[in-house]
């Protein structure tokens, strides 16, 4: 199993250096849903397999919608049409796709093995999980939703301050 938690975690830096060194935005998001699952896959291996379900769920879930969204919302322009075409292309897709297929087989070869934990000792439960949330760390759930929140809205006064801008230049003769 140690293995696992290896190749889970060469991985995770490389799809994590891979966010941080590419200029399109949505192939950074790529990555980082590589990144993010690569993490689910070490706390799986690690003995928290619902920590595993929650990164996978909320993380690589929910919040990637919303920066997928976000990026779409200030993608607004006449170079967006050439970008979505880029995106078609399928070497794009290619290095996610295999790092993705690896974590996947990983995962599988876990499974069929028996119980993907490596210290029974330290497995983690959703009551343990929750109070530890909403116990001592409480502070730090709330300033993370109100720093997406933030951004959220940010985002969204980008966004619309540069379509008013385009809306009144279209409007003159």
């Amino acid at each position: 199993m140690n293995a696992l938690f290896y190749i889970s975690a060469a991985i995770a830096v490389f799809s994590t250096v891979m966010v941080i060194t590419r200029t399109n935005a949505v192939h950074a998001l790529l990555y980082f849903i590589v990144s993010l699952l690569s993490v689910a896959v070490i706390f799986a291996v690690l003995g928290a397999p619902f920590v595993a379900a929650l990164e996978v769920i909320v993380y690589a879930g929910a919040i990637m919608v919303l920066f997928v969204f976000v990026v779409m919302l200030l993608n607004v322009g006449a170079d967006s049409t050439e970008q979505e075409r880029m995106l078609l292309i399928p070497r794009v897709w290619i290095v996610p796709a295999v790092l993705s297929l690896v974590l996947a087989a990983e995962l599988g070869y876990a499974l069929s093995r028996g119980s993907p934990v490596i210290h029974e000792s330290h497995r983690v439960d959703p009551k343990t999980v929750g109070i530890a949330l909403f116990g001592p760390y409480v502070l730090g759930v709330e300033l993370a939703s109100i720093l997406l929140l933030a951004g959220l809205v940010g985002a969204y006064h980008l966004g619309r301050r540069e379509w008013r801008r385009r809306e009144r230049s279209e409007s003159r003769p």
